[in-house]
């Protein structure tokens, strides 16, 4: 399927259109729950709340990251001196991603999607997989293994500067990090300095969880992995309110319109959905209306999975 099969020029047109007053939006409240959140923990110190925030902060980290994801797409803001300044200050490096490391790993995928040389394969290939396995990568991302491997790699990255061989990788390392400090000391400013503390509690676990779930989502179990077509190599998935909130913000659950047209800014990509569903575009496509639909549907039991 080609996207002109169902959409003329002037709906093309339309879909590609940037709005910088919807990307500001966008921006600002995704920012906005963020200091929230930090503002409930500060107002009202106690367990509870630190430990809904660390929930919370995870659905909030993960629409910064698809902001990220926007503009190294260069679907956000009209110009390209915000995009980026917004893809790496603003949403990348506050959440450890380097938005020109992302980008140039990303456009493989999009140009490889549904081959063995998409670079992401790793993170859904296996699936569907046992209930006891996917049990085991929740928990070690709830445990902070998986996330403390991520800033465990970055730190050893950012000390390569000073050996010519591996400044690729310290350069961006070095910027995350510097922007890790900057935030820290803004937490520490307008709250206290402890706040940091929720902050890297929830990049190395609760967001672990949700990148995970995300990812499996959009590609893991699909009807066929190895296929040149979006609706069978990718996943559209309708969210509940309160999986929007923490795995679907910022429309990335349209996943398959995205595939389609990956210039379709974020905020067009429901409407686009409706367009093309229609158009019978997703006459024989399952379209699951939930997440944990789609967590069942990625795990299998034991007894059917093959020797």
């Amino acid at each position: 399927m080609k996207i002109k099969d169902y959409l003329d020029q002037d709906q093309i047109k339309y879909f590609t259109a940037k709005s910088d007053a919807k990307a500001w939006g966008v921006l600002l409240s995704n920012w906005l729950g963020v200091f929230a959140l930090f503002t409930m923990v500060n107002v009202w110190t106690n367990p509870l709340t630190i430990g809904v925030a660390i929930v919370l902060l995870a659905g909030r980290m993960l629409g910064l990251s698809i902001i990220m994801h926007e503009c190294g797409h260069h679907t956000f803001f009209h110009s390209a001196k915000l995009n980026r300044f917004a893809g790496q200050w603003l949403s990348a490096a506050p959440t450890f991603n380097d938005l020109d490391t992302f980008a140039n790993e990303h456009k493989v995928h999009h140009q490889k999607a549904g081959t063995v040389e998409d670079p992401n394969l790793a993170n859904y290939q296996a699936y569907p997989v046992e209930k006891e396995s996917f049990k085991r990568k929740i928990s070690r991302d709830l445990t902070g293994r998986t996330g403390f491997k991520l800033i465990a790699f970055i730190i050893k990255s950012a000390f390569g500067v000073f050996d010519k061989t591996k400044r690729e990788l310290a350069i961006p390392a070095l910027k995350i990090l510097w922007a890790q400090l900057v935030f820290a000391i803004v937490l520490g400013f307008v709250f206290a300095p402890w706040m940091y503390l929720v902050w890297l509690t929830a990049q190395m676990t609760s967001f672990m969880v949700v990148v995970r779930i995300r990812q499996v989502a959009e590609h893991g179990a699909v009807p066929h992995l190895f296929h040149d077509d979006p609706r069978e190599n990718t996943r559209t998935t309708i969210p509940t309110w309160w999986e929007r909130i923490m795995i679907a913000p910022n429309n990335v659950n349209y996943h398959v319109e995205h595939h389609f047209m990956s210039s379709v800014p974020c905020y067009k990509l429901k409407q686009l959905h409706e367009l093309l569903k229609s158009k019978g575009a997703y006459e024989n496509m399952h379209i699951p209306q939930s997440y944990g639909e789609v967590i069942r549907s990625v795990i299998k039991p034991a007894e059917l999975m093959p020797s």
